[in-house]
This record gives structure tokens, sequence and C-alpha cells, in this order.
């Protein structure tokens, strides 16, 4: 199973320990990979649909995919190929920012409590409560405190949200240093590119080891066994996108997921339309 493969272990984390140019179970070429993702998808529409009819005759169940990452790591790039194989009408998509006024006179989950996927749906959050402990940290936005006190309100969060119904799917983006410059370079030398970059993005190369270190520590504080992180290679793209879509298709399909009973006799129903005007 993908999830075992690219599961983060219970315990200190160590990113220097996952290859970031890795492909852990796909043994194929980029060409291959890429006609993989695509494949997915009937499935994947099949067992969305049929946790939306779940939701709307009133079952539980829900999904939550959370996309940390450097810049670069490539969020987007998920969101348009692997996302994009599922029905924007049972997805919510949220892409958090830096917070607003209103949302820092609240607590750090109260913007994010506002966003969850409601039943049925599939949630995707393109950055997520995780900037909380990770820009926060390492930009000493808060105090020590404050952010030890948020892993384990993070922990409490997410077994909430576990033990209401939510599948909850985390995956770290991890791409390396060197690519991560490469693809800068690219957005700066290509015209239809350049809005993507701005200036801070160099700054904040700056504090790549303090992000990383951020990052382990995130991973193995809030590493639970109903919300577990995943780290996903992302110098190749089209294994990032394929191991996600392969999360997601695992994800599903241990929903037990089926067509939901009709709580009314069809064949009355159905009389009643057939004969319907008849004197």
């Amino acid at each position: 199973m993908i999830s075992e493969l690219l599961r983060v272990p219970a315990g200190p984390v160590d990113l220097a320990a996952f290859d970031t140019g890795g492909k852990p179970g796909f043994d194929g070429d980029k060409a291959a990979g890429e006609e993989a993702l695509p494949a997915l998808g009937a499935e994947l529409a099949d067992l969305q649909e049929k946790l939306f009819a779940r939701g709307y005759t009133g079952g539980s169940g829900r999904v939550l995919l959370v996309l940390q990452g450097m810049d670069t790591s490539g969020k987007g790039g998920v969101l348009s190929h692997t996302v994009g194989l599922l029905n924007p009408s049972g997805l919510r998509l949220k892409s958090f920012k830096k917070p607003t006024k209103e949302e820092l006179s609240h607590d750090f989950l109260w913007r994010i409590e506002r966003e969850l996927p409601a039943t049925g749906e599939i949630g995707i959050f393109d950055r997520s409560h995780y900037e909380d402990v990770l820009v926060v940290k390492v930009h000493e936005l808060a105090d020590a405190a404050e952010v030890e006190r948020r892993y384990d309100a993070i922990n409490d969060f997410e077994a909430k949200l576990a033990a209401e119904g939510t599948t909850i799917i985390k995956c770290m983006l991890h791409v390396s240093r060197e690519e991560q410059k490469q693809r800068l370079l690219a957005r700066l030398d290509d015209p239809t590119k350049q809005w993507k970059f701005k200036p801070g993005d160099i700054d904040e190369r700056g504090y790549w080891d303090a992000y990383q270190e951020a990052y382990e520590i995130a991973l193995s504080r809030c590493n639970t066994e109903v919300a577990p992180w995943h780290v996903i290679p992302s110098d190749r793209k089209w294994y990032r996108n394929l191991a996600i879509g392969n999360l997601l298709l695992e994800a599903l399909r241990g929903l037990d997921l089926d067509w939901p009973a009709p709580d009314y006799d069809v064949a009355e129903q159905r009389a009643r339309l057939v004969n319907e005007g008849t004197p």
C-alpha cells in the first residue's frame, strides 16, 4: 500500500533521510507515471460520487487532504493534475494565506474550522493549520510556549475530526533545496511564470535549515494514528502527483463506499410516475 511506503514512522524525524527524488512503489519512468495518473480518474470519480451520495442521504464520512511544503514544492501542481481528476461539485478547496487582522483576533484554529469539508465532501487544504507551527516558529511570530501549545491543540483538533468521521491525509511535499532553486530560476526565465515569483522567495531560502527543522518537529509531534504524516518525494513532479492520487484512492477505498439504499419503495414510486395523470 502506498500509504505504508510514504508514511512517516513514529519518533523523531530526519528529513535528510527521505529521498526527494525517489519514487517509492512505482517502477516505471516519467512517461509511465504520467499515463498512470489519469488512469486513476474513473475509480476516483466513482468513489467520490458514492461518498457524496452517502453524505446527501444522511450518512457520515468526509475526507481532508492537507498539502504542506516549501515554496515550489508543487501544491498547485497537485491541485491541477491530481485534484483535477475529481468532480469540483463535491470538493471544498481552501488556500490559506497570511492571516487577516480578523483571523489573528481569534485562536489560530478558528479560520481552519470554518473551511472544513461538509459530510460527503473531499476537502483540500493548500497550506493549513501547520503554517502556525512552521512560519510562526521560523520567524518567531509567537513565543516558544505558544508554539508548544499549538502542537497539542493540533493533535486534539485532528483527533476530534477523526472521531467525527473525517479521514485525514496529511502530505509534506518534500523538495530539495537545489530543485527549488531551479524551479525559481525557471519562473524568472519564463514571462508567463514571472508573476509567481516574489523577491522575498529568495529571502526565505535563507531560512531553509530553520524550515527543515520546523517541519521535522511538526512531523514528529503531530504524527498520530488517526492523522499520520506522509512525506511525498517531490523533485519528480509526475511522481508527486501520482503518489497523492494513489493516497486519495486508497483512502476512499478504505471507506467501504457503496450506493445508499433508498428509504422508499422503488416499485411504488415508479408506479406513481408511470400512472401519473391516469384517470
